[in-house]
């Protein structure tokens, strides 16, 4: 992908292709029967029950879904941090459970960009540092890093605070830095979990506009959950989540102003 993200040409956040059916080919992400339980016996709680759903390459697809539904847990499997007890996960062509833990390690390196609730900022780290975490990881030149670092910074606005660490930062600002991390690598697929959610609406609209522009101007893919229906409208495509299984086709959002 380009090193700078062009802005996002204009209705992007309503596009036609929505009502397209997705297909294995084209599928950045294929969900089979998935199925994730936690404990057992009576104390077992069932967090996916067969779940099956496709995110095409190139859209930003979002889930959603009450807390519980499931969201989180769905996540960590696609991205290889979890296994579920049945079902498969294809991700860029690689079934996961044929992965030994060497080649799913270099496949999150590689091609998968994770933004997580918590943040997982290093602390010891300035928000330069955590966000070149993954150009070191690939031993990225260090002229070549610290202008990827730059660059980054300077997209979530907050290149004035390279040198601050993370507890020198609001939560939305530790957001932002872990979503700057999470692209540094340029990765195919960005698995995001809430990456709105800590942030004020100007930032928000930033961010999204950024996550647009990852879809429309370099051709990534985007996957992530969020409960703010304003993100919602500038997905291409929105699943929902209902105890643990899809409901809903993944059709686009209808805009509040169409509504």
């Amino acid at each position: 992908m380009p090193d700078t993200p062009k802005t996002p040409p204009a209705g992007a956040g309503a596009p036609a292709r929505g009502g397209e059916g997705c297909t294995g080919a084209r599928a950045m992400v294929a969900v089979r029967d998935l199925a994730r339980t936690y404990g057992s016996g009576p104390a077992a709680v069932p967090a996916l029950r067969g779940v099956t759903f496709e995110v095409p390459r190139g859209e930003l697809v979002a889930v959603r879904g009450r807390s519980g539904a499931g969201k989180t847990t769905l996540l960590n499997l696609i991205g290889g941090l979890d296994r579920p007890d049945a079902g498969r996960v294809v991700v860029d062509g690689a079934d996961l459970a044929g992965l030994g833990e060497r080649r799913l390690l270099a496949l999150r390196r590689d091609r998968i960009g994770f933004v997580f609730q918590t943040f997982g900022l290093i602390p010891t780290l300035t928000a330069a540092e955590n966000v070149g975490v993954p150009l070191r990881l690939r031993r990225v030149p260090w002229r070549e890093r610290e202008e990827r670092v730059d660059l980054l910074l300077s997209l979530v606005g907050l290149r004035e605070h390279a040198a601050q660490r993370p507890g020198e930062l609001s939560g939305g600002q530790q957001q932002r830095v872990a979503i700057a991390r999470a692209l540094a690598n340029r990765p195919a697929l960005l698995i995001a979990d809430e990456p709105t959610g800590q942030l004020d609406a100007r930032n928000r609209e930033r961010v999204m506009d950024l996550l647009r522009a990852v879809v429309d101007a370099e051709g990534g893919t985007v996957l992530m959950t969020t409960h703010d229906g304003e993100v919602l409208e500038r997905a291409d495509r929105v699943f929902e989540l209902r105890d643990g299984r899809v409901a809903g086709d993944g059709a686009p959002p209808v805009p509040a102003r169409e509504r």
